[in-house]
């Protein structure tokens, strides 16, 4: 948990991702890159110079017919532990989209639901910033999916301003590997809780994550050297600010 906490603050530095006073709605769906970012962040507060306050939001995406929901009472106890105020919001999601519209492709529509959702209620809960939990691994990945999908080069941001809700959205935890997170979720023994989306480990976003586990066992630099990468070429505001460690942290 110190080399998470350490990466995230080492984050949090570079991209200026938290300001005094703000109110930070995390993000938490159940899994584990959500879960270990909301402990981190609660953790954070403790000692960081910058007062900051943590929400955490769960969306709750109901269940398409014949499958089951998911019980987020480990959840609840969680934040309580960590006191932090958790907020559940319930939705029909999956039913609409698997069994009304029956969607063969269905991430794209979810996802904009989902956000939709999130920053809505972030507001309403009086937040002005919404964490979310994508990691290094996820930032490689989203860079493949939109040279090979889309033919473009392109990431999501660690730090992205919504002018039309007036909300940041922040990715503390970029800076960290897939690996590192699951060795820290074993640590603290998090209460994960496994999705029920049908389309759970067969999308495009699986196939990268293939693909970038098999390039990583080629080189073990693989990871970095496209953090690297990212941050020399400045791509969708991964340059870190001026006088910060930068990717140095990671070495």
């Amino acid at each position: 948990m110190n080399r998470i906490l350490s990466l995230v603050r080492r984050c949090v530095e570079d991209y200026e991702m938290i300001a005094p006073g703000d109110r930070i709605a995390v993000g938490v769906s159940g899994g584990k890159d959500s879960l270990l970012l909301l402990a981190a962040m609660a953790r954070l507060r403790e000692f960081y110079p910058v007062p900051y306050e943590v929400e955490a939001i769960t969306l709750d995406m109901g269940h398409a017919d014949g499958l089951p929901g998911m019980d987020f009472s480990g959840i609840a106890a969680f934040c309580k532990e960590l006191d932090v105020p958790y907020t559940i919001l319930n939705s029909e999601i999956q039913h609409i989209i698997f069994d009304l519209r029956k969607e063969k492709n269905p991430c794209s529509m979810c996802a904009k639901m989902r956000r939709g959702l999130l920053h809505n209620t972030a507001k309403e809960l009086g937040c002005n910033r919404v964490a979310l939990g994508h990691h290094l691994d996820d930032a490689v990945e989203t860079f493949y999916m939109n040279l090979w999908g889309e033919g473009r080069l392109g990431c999501f941001s660690p730090v992205t301003w919504l002018s039309r809700k007036e909300l940041y959205l922040i990715r503390p935890m970029v800076l960290a590997t897939e690996a590192e997170v699951r060795r820290a979720v074993r640590e603290l023994d998090l209460p994960v809780v496994k999705s029920a989306c049908p389309a759970d480990g067969a999308t495009r976003r699986q196939e990268m994550k293939d693909y970038v586990a098999d390039m990583a066992k080629k080189d073990p630099a693989f990871r970095q050297k496209m953090l690297g990468a990212l941050q020399d070429a400045g791509l969708d505001g991964w340059a870190p600010l001026p006088g910060t460690e930068g990717r140095s942290a990671r070495r």
